[in-house]
C-alpha cells in the first residue's frame, strides 16, 4: 500500500518547489562536470569526436553519436550534457509514474541516492555513449510494457530516444534487441501483459537504430556499411586469454599469417595489442592492415577449439559480472588519444579542457569505489534474489517485471560485453546502476495488481488500490 505522502493531490506542492526540484536535479546528476570545470572525458571519446572530421568508419566508434556529439562542440559540449540530464530526470521520473511513486520529492531522493551512490551522475557528465545504455534498457521496459500509462507523445519520444541509443554503440544494440527476443519467446505465458503491438514497436526501434545508424554511415563515410571491429574485438579478447597464441603455434607452419613472426611477441592483454602505441599491430597497419586477417583467425579459432572458447566465454561472462567499478580510463594518462583529437580539429576548446580538473589528474575513483562498488554488487545480488523469489512463487506483477528485465538485461551485457571484448569496469559500471534504482522501486512500490501466481495467491491476493 502507499504511504500517505502518496494520497496528497499533486497539485497541493507549491509549483515553485516543483520547478525548484526539477532544476536541481539536472545539476546534481552533473556534479561531477561543474566539479571538473569541463565535462569528463573517456578515452575512447576522441574516437567518436573524429567522426565527423576525419570522415571513414572505425571499429566500435558510432557515427550516430559523433554526430550527437558534434551539434554540442561550439557550446562546449555543455548542451549534450544538458540533454543526457534532462532525458535522466525525463526517463527516472516517468519509471516512477507508473510505478505509483510519481511525486517530486520522491524523484529528487531518488536521484540523490543515485547520484550518491553510483556511477550514474558520472556517466550522465561524460562525453561517451554509456549514459544511454541503462536508460535505454529503461525506455523500451516502458514502451512494452506500460503503453497503457504513458500518452502517445511519450510513447513516441520513448521510441525515438531507444533507436538513437540503440545506434550509439552496438553493445547496447545487442542487449535491446536481446530483450525483445526473450520478450516474444514469454509473450505465450504473459498475453496479458506483453501485448503483441507493444512489443512490435519496442522490436522496431532496434530496426529504425540499425537505419539509423547506417545512415550516418553513409552520410559521413559513403559506405552502406555497418559499423566495423565485431570480428578484430572477438579477436584481441581471444589473444588475451591465450587462443590466438595457440592458432599461430599451430597453423604457422603452414600458412603465412602477418602475425606469424611475431607470434612469440604478442603483448599480454587485449587493450595492450589494441590501443599501445608500440605495439605489433600498429607495425602491420592496424585495423585497415590486419582486419581481414583477425576476422580469418577468430572465426576459425571459434571452430577448431569450441571447448576452449565456451570454458573462456563462461570464465569472461562471470567476470563481467563482477566488474563493475566507475571511472575506467578516464584518468589523464589513458586520455592521449583524446587530447590528440582536440589539438588536431578542436582548437578552440584546447585552454577551458586542459584547464579542467581532469586534464591535472585530480581525478580519482578510489574513494568513490569505496561506495559505488559495494552498492553495486549488493543491488545486484538483491534484484537476482527477488526475480527468483518471484518465480519459485509464480508471481509476475510489476514490480517483478521490472527485476526480470534488468536481470536480464546485466546477464545479456555480460554475455555480449564478456565474450566479445572480454571483461571491463566500463561495461559493467554503465548498466549496474540501473539494479540500485530497481531496488528502490521495489522497496517502495505500492504491491502490483498480481498476473501470474501460484493458486494460494489468487485464494488470497486482492489488487492494490
Amino acid at each position: 500500500m502507499a504511504d500517505s505522502s502518496d494520497s496528497l493531490p499533486a497539485r497541493a506542492l507549491n509549483p515553485l518547489v516543483v520547478w525548484m526540484i526539477a532544476a536541481a536535479i539536472p545539476l546534481m546528476l552533473l556534479a561531477p562536470a561543474f566539479w571538473n570545470g569541463y565535462p569528463v572525458l573517456q578515452s575512447d571519446t576522441g574516437g567518436y569526436l573524429a567522426r565527423w572530421y576525419e570522415g571513414y568508419l572505425v571499429p566500435s566508434r558510432s557515427t550516430v553519436f559523433g554526430l550527437y556529439l558534434h551539434y554540442g562542440e561550439h557550446a562546449g559540449f555543455w548542451l549534450n550534457l544538458a540533454t543526457q540530464a534532462l532525458a535522466t530526470m525525463w526517463i527516472l521520473q516517468l519509471t516512477l509514474r507508473v510505478f505509483g511513486l510519481a511525486r517530486p520529492w520522491r524523484l529528487l531522493g531518488l536521484c540523490l541516492v543515485l547520484t550518491l551512490t553510483t556511477a550514474l551522475p558520472w556517466l550522465t557528465s561524460m562525453l561517451l555513449t554509456d549514459i544511454f545504455a541503462g536508460l535505454s534498457v529503461l525506455s523500451l521496459f516502458l514502451l512494452v510494457l506500460f503503453g497503457d500509462k504513458t500518452s502517445t507523445g511519450e510513447k513516441v519520444a520513448l521510441f525515438v530516444f531507444t533507436a538513437f541509443a540503440a545506434a550509439t554503440h552496438s553493445a547496447t544494440m545487442a542487449v535491446l534487441l536481446g530483450l525483445c527476443c526473450v520478450g516474444w519467446i514469454a509473450r505465450p505465458f504473459l498475453r496479458q501483459r506483453i501485448k503483441a503491438a507493444a512489443l512490435a514497436q519496442g522490436t522496431l526501434t532496434i530496426v529504425a537504430g540499425a537505419i539509423m545508424l547506417l545512415s550516418a554511415n553513409y552520410a559521413l563515410s559513403g559506405q552502406v556499411a555497418w559499423t566495423p571491429g565485431g570480428f578484430s574485438i572477438a579477436f584481441a579478447r581471444m589473444l588475451e586469454d591465450g587462443i590466438v597464441t595457440r592458432y599461430l603455434n599451430d597453423h604457422c607452419p603452414k600458412q603465412q599469417f602477418k602475425l606469424c613472426p611475431y607470434r612469440n611477441e604478442l603483448p599480454e592483454t587485449a587493450d595492450d595489442f589494441l590501443w599501445s602505441r608500440e605495439t605489433v599491430f600498429n607495425k602491420l597497419g592496424r585495423f585497415k592492415g590486419m582486419s581481414d586477417e583477425m576476422g580469418y583467425i577468430a572465426a576459425h579459432a571459434l571452430i577448431e577449439y569450441p571447448l576452449w572458447q565456451a570454458k573462456e566465454a563462461l570464465l569472461n561472462t562471470g567476470e563481467q559480472m563482477l566488474k563493475v567499478d566507475t571511472g575506467e580510463n578516464t584518468d589523464h594518462p589513458s586520455l592521449t588519444h583524446t587530447y590528440g583529437i582536440f589539438r588536431d580539429y578542436l582548437r578552440q576548446q584546447l585552454k577551458p579542457m586542459e584547464a579542467a580538473r581532469q586534464q591535472q589528474s585530480a581525478i580519482t575513483f578510489g574513494p568513490v569505489n569505496l561506495i559505488h562498488v559495494p552498492v553495486a554488487l549488493i543491488s545486484t545480488a538483491l534484484v537476482f534474489v527477488a526475480l527468483a523469489a518471484a518465480i519459485f512463487r509464480r508471481r509476475m506483477d510489476d514490480v517483478t517485471l521490472l527485476t526480470a528485465t534488468v536481470c536480464l538485461a546485466m546477464l545479456g551485457n555480460a554475455v555480449i560485453c564478456g565474450v566479445i571484448s572480454g571483461p571491463h569496469d566500463r561495461y559493467g559500471s554503465r548498466l549496474v546502476w540501473i539494479t540500485t534504482l530497481a531496488v528502490m522501486i521495489a522497496a517502495s512500490a505500492p504491491n502490483a495488481s498480481p498476473i501470474v501466481q501460484g493458486r494460494r495467491d489468487r485464494k488470497s491476493s486482492t489488487p492494490s488500490l
